[in-house]
């Protein structure tokens, strides 16, 4: 099994608000789109960050050639127990994630 990151541009997550990190995945190539929308399970995002598959949005935009995803923070951003005030570090887990 290819990486994620092996087959797509870049992976990026980042804040979207207070509550929510948001997981872009820009594949670059219409092949490559087609390859991560089709073969990547919504279940296995959640799965790996630890969220309820319910509490997962999925945005497949095939004019971008993006997947995105935005899950709920664990703890509210800038908190005491925030550990990823920018949520930069969930864009490590989904490029290392075997496709």
């Amino acid at each position: 099994m290819a990486r994620l990151g092996d087959l797509v541009l870049k992976v990026r997550s980042k804040n979207a608000g207070p509550f929510w990190i948001t997981i872009d995945i820009f594949c670059g190539t219409e092949a490559a789109y087609a390859d991560v929308s089709q073969k990547l399970e919504t279940q296995r995002v959640a799965d790996l960050t630890g969220t309820p598959l319910h509490l997962v949005k999925r945005f497949d935009i095939a004019e971008l050639r993006v997947v995105k995803l935005s899950i709920p923070r664990p703890v509210v951003q800038g908190s005491r127990d925030d550990r990823d005030m920018h949520g930069a570090a969930l864009a490590v887990l989904i490029d290392e994630m075997a496709l």
